[in-house]
């Protein structure tokens, strides 16, 4: 007897493990493999870089590919952030040293495309500064750890001014840093477009373009599990379709969105310059490296978070 109950107890011993081991199983590939139906959250902020997507949310080309597609609009690219970190959004449009830090401290990011974002370095006008090598004892706003903070550090190198002479100055919002140019608070700052057209319509100084130092930073990043494979074919899709409008009729046919999705006014809108956007492309290994090197190289030299905390982000990034 005692034989017996030996026996049925080992049974339902190993009956039990291997039920935890198969729910185990299970639960780790609804994890690994998200539903078709899963909506894309993406973060986005107000600049030309994220037109291809607005296009294709507001003129339905989202939809037309079965796609669930909801923008969580922000000002600043570490808002941008704090949504992906926390879970409010699931994607995002940023540059490609954000998105690596995010991936240093534990978010699993996948590139789904580089984008055509670019940014202007513009002096205010009261700054009567005209060369780089006059931002001697100024202030430049930019965004910490991000593709801005890199320009501004090899623009630096490239003025043989010396780095402790230029003062760095956080400013994340797109449209504060704007009206601090407007307003002459600051000396010179990074904008993108449209901000960057409204700089120049205001008489700003231009002292240096990205597109000159063969850098192409800006990048829409999804969480590697908030999309299946098909999802994201079907998001390049519209993308793609996307640019290739945008291209035909050019940024006029589209300036009711930017207007409302970038607060641009009609005389920014009148003087944009052309642009074309490429389709839905890896972003370059060259790019990458660039932006991995330079954030390892400044990595040491900032021991303050730049957003929530680290132990927060940590934390948050391993939910789930």
């Amino acid at each position: 007897m005692h034989l017996m109950k030996s026996s049925v107890l080992v049974l339902i011993m190993s009956l039990f493990i291997l039920s935890c081991g198969n729910s185990g199983e299970n639960a780790g590939a609804e994890k690994e493999l998200p539903d078709d139906s899963v909506q894309l959250r993406i973060a986005v902020t107000p600049t030309l870089d994220c037109l291809p997507i607005y296009i294709a949310k507001e003129c339905g080309l989202f939809d037309k590919q079965g796609l669930d597609v909801n923008l969580k609009r922000y000002q600043a690219q570490m808002d941008c952030d704090t949504a992906i970190v926390g879970g409010t959004a699931n994607a995002i449009v940023t540059d490609l040293v954000r998105a690596q830090r995010m991936m240093d401290r534990g978010l699993d990011l996948q590139f789904v495309t580089s984008t055509d974002a670019f940014w202007q370095l513009l002096a205010a006008k009261r700054a009567r500064v005209s060369q780089l090598r006059q931002l001697d004892n100024k202030m430049v706003a930019m965004t910490r750890f991000s593709a801005t903070h890199l320009l501004t550090d090899k623009s630096v190198d490239s003025s043989k001014v010396k780095p402790e002479r230029v003062f760095q100055i956080q400013i994340n919002d797109v449209d504060v840093r704007l009206n601090m140019l407007r307003t002459e608070i600051l000396d010179a700052l990074w904008l993108p477009e449209p901000q960057a057209t409204d700089a120049r319509n205001a008489k700003a100084n231009v002292l240096l373009d990205s597109r000159t130092m063969d850098s192409r930073l800006g990048v829409v990043a999804f969480e590697r599990r908030a999309a299946t494979q098909r999802q994201t074919a079907l998001f390049k899709k519209a993308y793609n379709m996307a640019c290739d409008s945008i291209n035909e009729r050019g940024l006029q046919a589209y300036r009711d969105i930017i207007r409302e999705f970038c607060h641009a006014t009609d005389q920014t809108i009148d003087s944009l310059p052309d642009m074309k956007f490429a389709h839905a492309a890896e972003p370059r290994e060259a790019d990458r490296k660039r932006a991995l090197t330079w954030l390892r190289s400044v990595k040491q030299n900032y021991s303050k978070p730049d957003s929530v905390s680290e132990a927060g982000d940590k934390a948050k990034m391993n939910r789930k």
